[in-house]
């Protein structure tokens, strides 16, 4: 998609709420992903004053009214703990920064992004895809590029001066391959035709079912299908492929090479959109199947990124997004180092409002 700004009509701060914030240069962060939604209430001075969690965040099932209206009890539950109101009339912060799943086109951020300043929260707000809560999380400064490899697999880049780098990241159709969810399919594929016949020989044949007490694939495919194990369950088989993988089942280990490849091809080409390819950059690295650094896994994203972009710095970020979600609240109201740091501290050490 190319390079394009956090300036742009889509995620530019629209007009100003009426004055006299209830916290003036305060923040409103949420950080609203497909299993949980996390908001916080951040002083001017980066310091925590209320916090809420709730659950996923589906626009895409929902539409965006409904999605945003799920965060009102957070919001509330949050400002109640500062000993502050929620009031259409008056806006609770300077600032709303929210960082929101299945935002994932630039129509979509700018949808929610008008449901949100209805609710009147904040005097100016912006939205963006969650992939840059995470990637702000694990930088000191707002520079790096981040890829996330959860239940699916994303990446976003980001420079100071407000351009970005970025994915549609729908899956297949958008040239997406990995997560989780991706890989308990492959796994399941290659299984298959291996009890089969019409595939090579793979551990998984007999991996894979034996973690749900079956005895076949054959068997596992039809409680799949019949709904006897429901189908949120595979993402259980993850955690299995990655052990055939590391035990040296050939199949498994091709399948983690692939997903490695796919992280640093996402990595590399957000460098190079951003010009910083060929100097010292932060790539960061977030969700499920990279915080479980699994050693094979690691090692090849290692590797790769060494020889395409031997520049790179890479961390895998394991800090709540919501502090990312903040820190860019914090970095659009000026705050200061110090509140930046502060709040940081305040997660870090476990404190909440």
């Amino acid at each position: 998609m190319g390079v394009t700004r956090l300036t742009a009509a889509v995620q530019q701060t629209h007009e100003a709420m009426p004055p006299t914030p209830l916290l003036p240069r305060g923040v409103l962060a949420v950080d609203a992903g497909n299993s949980k939604t996390d908001v916080a209430l951040v002083a001017p001075d980066g310091s925590l004053l209320g916090t809420a969690r709730g659950g996923g965040f589906q626009p895409h099932e929902t539409g965006p009214e409904a999605a945003v209206a799920t965060l009102v009890p957070l919001v509330t539950s949050a400002a109640a703990q500062a000993g502050l109101a929620v009031s259409r009339a008056v806006p609770l912060v300077e600032h709303v920064s929210a960082c929101l799943a299945n935002a994932d086109l630039p129509i979509e951020e700018q949808r929610l992004e008008q449901a949100i300043r209805r609710h009147g929260w904040g005097r100016t707000a912006r939205v963006a895809n969650d992939t840059f809560a995470l990637l702000r999380a694990g930088v000191e400064e707002p520079r790096g590029v981040a890829v996330v490899c959860g239940a699916g697999i994303n990446c976003a880049g980001l420079l100071p001066d407000g351009r970005t780098a970025r994915f549609p990241a729908l899956g297949k159709i958008s040239g997406d391959w990995g997560g989780g969810g991706h890989l308990a399919e492959e796994a399941m594929w290659w299984a298959a035709r291996a009890e089969d016949g019409r595939g090579p020989g793979t551990s998984l044949a007999t991996a894979m079912p034996r973690h749900f007490g079956l005895t076949s694939m054959q068997h596992l495919i039809e409680a799949l299908h019949l709904g006897e194990i429901a189908s949120v369950r595979r993402h259980e088989l993850t955690p299995v492929l990655f052990e055939e993988a590391e035990g040296g089942d050939p199949v498994s280990v091709a399948l983690i090479h692939r997903q490695a490849e796919e992280i640093v091809a996402l990595a590399v080409v957000a460098l190079r959109r951003l010009d910083m390819l060929d100097g010292p950059a932060d790539v960061v690295l977030g969700g499920g199947v990279l915080a479980a650094r699994r050693p094979l896994l690691m090692s090849a994203v290692e590797e790769l990124l060494k020889e395409r972009a031997p520049h790179a710095v890479t961390r895998v970020v394991t800090t709540p997004p919501v502090v990312g979600a903040a820190l860019l609240g914090l970095d659009h109201t000026e705050a200061t180092p110090a509140a930046r740091g502060r709040l940081r501290t305040a997660y870090e050490s476990g404190l909440t409002a």
